[in-house]
């Protein structure tokens, strides 16, 4: 009896309750664990690259290698038009954007799979570990995005018909919709491959062919007028093709495209989130 009053009498600072429907969700408590977000930054930053001899000079690797291939294959071998742009800075450009869209998606579609073990054992927001995930990748972005601006200014200095414009403002917003975009697709994936494992063999697979569906390695301006409309369908041809035309001053920008794109992110994250939380509560029967 005493026990019992003890226990009544104790006052908790943080109340678990199960979630009972689709919109429960509680980004609050998200905020809650932002230490925990910070945590497996910090892990999986270090962790990723621990046995590496060249560590985070990967990040730097990667894209450069990746832009020397294609400036060779797709510029001098099947010599594709890049608009009058230096095709170095035209595909690196648009590598570095996709990274960050790509590796986002594919490191968040197999949160639950690669986390099942402690998911299954203690409590915490299960959105934090896709969240670190995007900021880790984030980083990742920052760093290439370092690189693409050394060449920028290099080819800038040698007269390249380089011409940054006033949409550089909304290069920010663009790098926050990939981020959501990314994400969203991803936690969707997730959530679906609890039940569908196939999915996770399908991500990689489709997210290197949705790359040749999105203006990476050939501009815009190759595609027909009549198909347009239906190409900026893809959300991410617009992002791509304006963060180019910012710094590069070449592409076609229309917002109408754009906020069909804005209006495809928001409706696809919300709805990875809301299957994301539905999902959480019954993985552990499922996988």
């Amino acid at each position: 009896m005493m026990m019992t009053n003890q226990i009544e009498n104790q006052t908790w600072d943080q109340i678990i309750r199960p979630k009972t429907g689709w919109f429960d969700l509680h980004f609050r408590e998200l905020w809650n664990y932002r230490d925990l977000v910070l945590f497996f930054v910090k892990r999986d930053f270090s962790a990723f690259y621990k046995q590496t001899v060249l560590g985070p000079l990967w990040y730097v690797i990667q894209p450069l290698f990746t832009t020397i291939v294609f400036t060779v294959v797709f510029g001098k071998v099947a010599k594709i038009p890049t608009d009058g742009i230096p095709p170095f800075l035209f595909y690196l450009s648009g590598i570095v954007a996709w990274n960050y869209f790509a590796d986002c998606l594919k490191n968040t579609s197999s949160t639950f799979i690669t986390n099942a073990n402690i998911f299954g054992k203690v409590y915490f927001p299960r959105l934090t570990v896709p969240l670190s995930v995007a900021l880790i990748n984030m980083i990742q972005f920052f760093i290439q995005f370092i690189l693409f601006l050394c060449f920028y200014f290099f080819f800038i200095a040698k007269g390249a018909p380089i011409y940054p414009n006033k949409w550089l403002i909304i290069v920010p917003l663009l790098i926050i919709q990939m981020a959501f975009l990314g994400l969203g697709i991803g936690i969707l994936v997730s959530s679906l491959t609890t039940k569908y494992r196939d999915l996770n063999f399908a991500v990689g697979f489709v997210v290197s062919l949705w790359m040749y569906a999105s203006p990476i390695v050939y501009p815009v301006s190759s595609v027909p007028d009549r198909y347009l409309f239906l190409y900026m369908l893809n959300p991410m041809a617009p992002i791509i093709d304006m963060f180019r035309f910012a710094f590069l001053g070449n592409g076609i920008v229309h917002p109408g495209h754009w906020m069909i794109s804005i209006m495809m992110t928001v409706v696809i994250f919300f709805v990875g989130l809301l299957l994301f939380n539905r999902v959480e509560k019954t993985f552990s029967d499922t996988i």
